[in-house]
């Protein structure tokens, strides 16, 4: 009896701990953290209601890196970049746009904010290829890998232990005994089936490797968010790939779990390879510790003119260690803009209030405002919230579309057909302000159309989601968008 009293009592004195940090680490939030006023309420919420787990949740999920300042330039390349934006600000605030054309000159608002707000300066591409399927977006890479003749960079939020990860490691290694400079950079939660054994192999070859946030025990990930999502690839300063795709087998096709994989990439020839040269090298410097020196590579770009024929295209980045959430003002810059239309592909619908209510006012000003989901969940709590959300727009008088061809992955954003963005960034919360994404902004009506065009070919392969649908739900579906939507700041 007194054995069950005494563990009894021991419990209770554990439970009144675990109550007492949750308030302390509440009380931290209100006044010390900066998090949004959603967030701090749906953190105390987690904290009272699931004591035990909401403690390990916070410490797992809510570290503020703020002040870690991961993404910084040396003295010299901040002089020579902030030199070459006050040159296109100046210009912007005087009339001239340095790659002119019509879509530039209607959106120079948005590319003096992207200009002011991300550093992103407006540079020129000879092509812009747009590659929706993972098996040609594979094999182009590959080939720009063996034609290479002086540097590989490499970036992934996801490399797997598979066969398609396995040959990308078996290229660049090939690359590299060739004395080609191959620098390869992971995030060490999303490619963490990726070893130091795997890649015996390409350092004995003479390539370089780094992980993103790499725990200090192995497999021991004390910090979940603030991931680096970004999928960067640039070949001899002169060709990129930046988009949504990473490198696994269902990235391909190849998995019966997602069927057909519907993600979205760019291949990019110009100026712009130049920015992602440098934020590759500033993510490299933070993670391998090499001090790679891109002032040539932005003196490269200063070097650039600007020809009739160019794609003007801003690369606009953004982290957790930054407050300007820069990708999602560009992004919300191109909604309040809108005057005809807007298709937006996201796998995951979770945007903060802002952005819903932009979209909203946007259908309701009679702007063609049409948003395309997956018809499967990879996180059931995501998609709930996702449908929720979708459930407003439909009220708002938008077109919701359920992709049915596979697994949606896209991340893209087509407006007017005039201005389109491709990238890592998905339309949530997370990528807008936790993770480290980047996304490329492009101004030309040609490469608009393109997207479009794909846009109303993927419907063909949709349902419609209508009032009807949200009005059918089953009790349990209607309390799961609820609980759901609940917690969107923190999924």
């Amino acid at each position: 009896m007194f054995t069950g009293f005494s563990a009894l009592t021991t419990v209770s004195t554990t439970m009144l701990i675990v109550y007492l940090i949750n308030f302390l680490i509440s009380v931290a939030i209100i006044f010390f953290d900066n998090k949004t006023p959603t967030a701090t309420l749906a953190w105390i919420m987690v904290l009272n209601l699931l004591p035990v787990a909401g403690l390990v949740l916070y410490i797992v999920f809510s570290q503020n890196i703020a002040k870690l300042k991961v993404s910084r330039m040396s003295e010299s390349e901040m002089k020579l970049k902030s030199f070459m934006l006050h040159v296109q600000k100046n210009q912007m605030h005087h009339g001239f746009v340095h790659y002119s054309n019509a879509v530039t000159e209607k959106w120079k608002s948005m590319i003096l904010l992207n200009l002011e707000n991300a550093d992103s300066l407006l540079l020129g591409n000879r092509n812009i290829d747009l590659i929706t399927d993972g098996k040609e977006m594979f094999e182009r890479l590959i080939t720009d890998i063996r034609a290479a003749k002086e540097n590989i960079n490499v970036c992934y939020f996801i490399i797997k232990d598979d066969e398609v990860g396995s040959r990308l490691i078996n290229e660049l290694t090939a690359k590299a005994k060739e004395g080609v400079e191959v620098r390869l950079l992971m995030d060490a939660m999303g490619s963490k089936g990726i070893t130091s054994f795997k890649l015996r192999k390409f350092k004995d070859a003479g390539g370089k490797y780094a992980f993103y946030f790499k725990p200090h025990i192995r497999h021991l990930y004390l910090r979940f968010n603030y991931r680096n999502h970004r999928k960067i690839v640039t070949i001899d300063n002169r060709i990129g790939y930046t988009g949504g795709f990473n490198i696994a087998r269902e990235y391909l096709g190849l998995k019966k779990k997602f069927g057909y994989w519907r993600d979205t990439h760019l291949r990019i020839v110009g100026s712009t390879v130049f920015d992602l040269v440098a934020r590759f090298c500033i993510d490299w410097r933070y993670s391998s510790g090499e001090i790679i020196d891109f002032t040539d590579i932005i003196a490269n770009q200063n070097d650039t003119r600007a020809l009739p024929a160019d794609i003007p295209t801003q690369i606009v980045s953004c982290g957790p260690d930054e407050e300007k959430e820069q990708v999602k003002r560009a992004m919300m810059r191109m909604i309040t803009s809108a005057e005809k239309s807007i298709y937006i592909q996201t796998p995951y619908f979770v945007p903060d209030t802002p952005i819903i209510e932009s979209l909203e006012m946007a259908a309701q000003s009679g702007v063609d405002v049409r948003v395309m989901i997956p018809c499967m969940p990879d996180h059931p709590f995501v998609y709930h919230t996702t449908l929720y959300n979708a459930g407003h727009l439909l009220k708002a008088g938008a077109k919701i579309y359920i992709y049915n061809n596979g697994f949606l992955h896209a991340k893209t954003m087509v407006v007017d057909g005039d201005v389109s963005t491709v990238g890592s960034t998905n339309f949530d919360i997370r990528s807008f302000r936790l993770n480290f994404e980047t996304n490329a902004f492009i101004y030309d009506s040609f490469f608009a159309r393109k997207m479009e065009k794909q846009f109303r070919k993927d419907m063909l392969l949709s349902t419609q989601y209508t009032l009807e649908d949200r009005n059918s739900r089953s009790l349990y579906r209607k309390m799961m968008e609820r609980i759901s939507r609940l917690l969107s700041e923190i999924l």
